[in-house]
């Protein structure tokens, strides 16, 4: 274990102690020897100010109780695995959001960078592989930003997917979401006296406002936004009935549909899966692409809807 690690594990072993550890609790947690343990304390103690107390009668290392809440480590004190873990939340962020927190980012990376020193050049071997998400404006990007940190209303023009139609929307902003490689304001529009997901993509024009946004309660926007199938989303009405093949039926069943979705194997080897959904068009695509080894039993009117688009579609291909 490098030394860094070694003196920010001893800090949260400290820390989370009311009564401190002994050297040799400390040589057990670290996994070093009896000299390392004080010169590591000492190290923090005398070069990095620690307010650590020893009782000589218990040999027990403590932080002071007056001074402990004010003191934490210098900089930035990460674990290898943790300074990689943060490095790879950053390519997925930096990625998913099309360079719009690159400047922020950057910054930390460099100093993560730094603690990493020659093993910075293995950043390369981590990699992030992205498909089909939609650019967002950067203007839209940080005024929806802004607004929801911040707790104020939001204005901007909204032309919505599948009419093309353009809107005015006032809004007062619950939060953001990042859905499958595309971003969503979640937010109660004022307009339609209902809360609503936005595609950041279809917006333009943003303007944030001094008055401060209605807030949500999490229950209520999980119920309305959350607890049906996908973006597509709404208090869930029905629950879809989907049999994958014995083909598919292993990897459907270890794909994360819904939060309540319920799946069990059939005795022929088939995966049956049940899925609540309010808006089917979603549902529909996520089916589609399982081909001939996914089938929809219930209800009729889904089963109908996918058969007509299986129709449409293989009317495409007619000779």
């Amino acid at each position: 274990m490098e030394r860094i690690e070694r003196i920010t594990l001893m800090h949260r072993c400290l820390k989370a102690s009311r009564y401190g550890r002994t050297p040799d609790e400390l040589m057990s947690e670290l996994g070093c020897s009896r000299a390392t343990v004080y010169r590591d304390l000492y190290f923090m103690r005398d070069t990095l100010g620690a307010p650590l107390d020893n009782d000589p009668s218990t040999a027990r290392w403590r932080y002071n109780e007056r001074e402990s809440e004010r003191f934490e480590l210098p900089g930035l004190w990460l674990s290898a695995e943790e300074v990689y873990a943060l490095l790879l939340t950053r390519q997925v962020i930096e990625g998913s959001s099309e360079g719009l927190l690159g400047a922020s980012l950057a910054r930390i990376q460099t100093r993560v960078e730094k603690q990493l020193g020659a093993q910075a050049e293995n950043l390369k071997r981590l990699r992030v592989v992205r498909h089909g998400q939609r650019r967002v404006n950067q203007s839209v990007f940080r005024a929806c930003a802004l607004a929801t940190l911040e707790r104020r209303a939001l204005q901007f023009s909204y032309r919505a997917r599948s009419t093309e139609e353009a809107t005015h929307r006032h809004v007062d902003p619950q939060r953001l979401v990042h859905y499958r490689e595309h971003w969503y304001l979640d937010a109660y529009d004022q307009t339609r006296n209902a809360l609503r997901s936005f595609a950041l993509d279809r917006m333009s024009e943003p303007q944030v406002h001094e008055r401060h946004a209605t807030d949500i309660p999490d229950a209520e926007l999980d119920a309305e936004l959350a607890s049906s199938y996908g973006i597509f989303s709404g208090s869930a009405r029905q629950t879809a009935t989907i049999v994958f093949s014995k083909h598919a039926a292993r990897w459907a069943a270890e794909e994360q549909w819904h939060s309540k979705q319920v799946g069990k194997f059939l005795s022929d080897g088939r995966f049956e899966l049940r899925v609540p959904y309010a808006n089917a068009k979603e549902l529909l695509m996520d089916v589609l692409r399982y081909g001939p080894d996914a089938e929809i039993t219930a209800p009729v009117a889904l089963r109908e809807q996918i058969r007509a688009q299986l129709m449409l579609t293989s009317a495409q291909y007619s000779p």
